[in-house]
């Protein structure tokens, strides 16, 4: 499944981010634990960054400047009527190139949905546009081994991949970055967001 088919799935169930019972504390108690690693508020990028504005919101309020990117068009519409001040991008994280340098880089449940041969190299440009000392944090499934599949759990059928939680380390390690936290935060799921320093 290409990234770009994830972006019409999602078009389709924007709903789903509108209820009244949405959980907008999902992953802030995780954005602050990056943001103290943070050595200087600059520029940020939010990849995948979705409708609710939630993370803008937080890193608005440590004075980052920032940009939000995602595949899909009717999530890019709704964040934009709630920031109109943000530049917002549609794009394929696969295929954009990411021009600016950022201090902090946060794709929260995003990246685990672009195809699995792609994920080394996404990642490694992510690191690659950290200023130094910079930082990334997301969220992925902790598998111990690398792996891909599909689920219509939201209603669409999406992709998921993974490189496994020692297939993440030892990229980042090799990219030659600093592990900062590492969470299995909804354990025993297998969701799990790791924080690292360029």
């Amino acid at each position: 499944m290409k990234p770009k088919q994830i972006g019409l799935a999602y078009d389709s169930i924007i709903h789903l981010w509108q209820r009244e019972d949405f959980n907008r504390n999902n992953g802030i108690e995780a954005h602050k634990k990056a943001l103290s690693f943070v050595k200087h508020k600059g520029a940020a990028l939010d990849i995948g960054c979705g409708c609710t504005g939630r993370f803008i919101d937080l890193l608005q309020g440590e004075g980052f400047l920032m940009t939000g990117l995602d595949v899909s068009s009717e999530m890019l519409a709704l964040a934009k009527q709630r920031h109109p001040d943000v530049a917002f991008i549609h794009a394929d994280i696969c295929e954009y190139t990411l021009e600016n340098k950022y201090d902090l880089i946060t794709a929260w449940d995003s990246i685990w949905h672009i195809p699995l041969r792609h994920q080394k190299a996404v990642l490694t440009k992510i690191i690659d546009s950290l200023n130094d000392g910079g930082v990334f944090i997301f969220s992925f499934g902790g598998t111990t081994e690398e792996g891909e599949h599909e689920d219509d759990f939201m209603g669409p059928t999406v992709y998921y991949s993974s490189l496994g939680t020692s297939g993440f380390l030892s990229l980042f390690i090799e990219l030659g970055c600093h592990i900062r936290h590492l969470e299995f935060d909804q354990y025993p799921e297998l969701h799990t967001y790791l924080i690292v320093e360029k």
